[in-house]
């Protein structure tokens, strides 16, 4: 188990650093300059050097790089400002360290992926175990048809409908936004749980049939025909090894949609005006940001792999062959 871990690890590693090389390279080898950009009106060619000196990109391209990993390990200056590790650039726009600001924006975008994915696997996957277990019944083509429904819906129409008729006309639930959870708990839940039940109402229905798929295929394995044929109840066949079994599944799915979650869920984040890394995103690339661009590029690919590694740790630990 240590050994796959290790393996796993630095696989992980090696993405991450490839990701990072591709990125840099396509958007600082564009023909934009940043100092340029972030000089302002009165810009003369002294004060074009010093922004350019302090940014550090009066530099080959390659040593840019190798101060950019630097700065990610050990931090780094920019002119008088030192920027902390992990330091993944600094915005000309912000006037302020990539790092800060994303930590800023990252309890928002936190918020909205662990409770939404909460309900996500509790309600999809539950479902989907009944669904499985009444096979063939009123009860799961009705479920059935209800994913079938979940799945075709886009969060932005959800969104808008469910907040003009529960905020707004029925005055059910608060104002979706995001409020800082050591401020007021109160308010930071009312505030998130339309968000919540909008992205369970959406992405729960893939649950629900991925679930019920891969239950019907686990039934149908010899290890669950071998454990019914030793006599156990149905309920320790079920829950014991063909939900186990089919829980691989749903995992590598569950692996994707939470690191979309924690980094670019682009569309939920502006739906309900939560300022998180993916709205940091967009308004990056209006404002031209390269260093703020870079930095979450590198923050969502960090969160997607992250995430399936983890994925994987959990593979390991349901299904031993998968060490191997």
């Amino acid at each position: 188990m240590f050994g796959f871990i290790i393996r796993r690890g630095l696989g992980a590693a090696l993405i991450l650093f490839a990701v990072s090389a591709v990125t840099f390279f396509l958007f600082f080898a564009l023909p934009s300059d940043p100092a340029r950009l972030s000089c302002g009106k009165t810009c003369t060619p002294e004060i074009l050097a010093t922004i350019r000196h302090n940014l550090g990109v009066d530099r080959p391209l390659p040593d840019q790089y190798w101060q950019f990993l630097h700065g990610i390990v050990a931090g780094r200056h920019y002119g008088a400002t030192w920027c902390a590790a992990p330091c993944l650039g600094y915005s000309f726009v912000n006037q302020q360290p990539v790092t800060a600001t994303l930590a800023d924006r990252f309890p928002a975008t936190l918020s909205l992926a662990v409770g939404a994915s909460v309900l996500i696997l509790s309600i999809g996957v539950g479902l989907g175990v009944i669904a499985a277990l009444r096979r063939g019944q009123k009860l799961d083509k009705r479920l059935t048809a209800v994913a079938l429904v979940g799945s075709s819906m886009q969060v932005y129409f959800v969104g808008i409908v469910a907040r003009y008729l529960l905020v707004d006309e029925a005055d059910l639930l608060p104002q979706p936004g995001y409020t800082p959870i050591t401020g007021d708990p109160g308010k930071w839940f009312g505030g998130m749980i339309l968000p919540w039940l909008t992205l369970a109402v959406v992405t729960a229905a893939t649950y629900v049939r991925f679930t019920r798929s891969s239950m019907i295929e686990a039934e149908s394995q010899e290890y669950v025909r071998t454990a019914r044929a030793q006599g156990l109840p149905p309920r320790a066949v079920h829950l014991r090894y063909a939900w186990r079994g089919a829980m691989t599944l749903v995992l590598t799915q569950f692996g994707l949609d939470l690191g979309v979650f924690l980094g670019s869920a682009v569309i939920t984040e502006t739906t309900f005006n939560i300022h998180g890394i993916a709205q940091l995103a967009v308004s990056s690339v209006t404002n031209l940001d390269l260093p703020m661009i870079t930095g979450t590029v590198l923050v969502a690919a960090a969160f997607i792999v992250l995430c399936n590694a983890a994925v994987d740790l959990c593979y390991a630990f349901i299904d031993p062959r998968v060490r191997l």
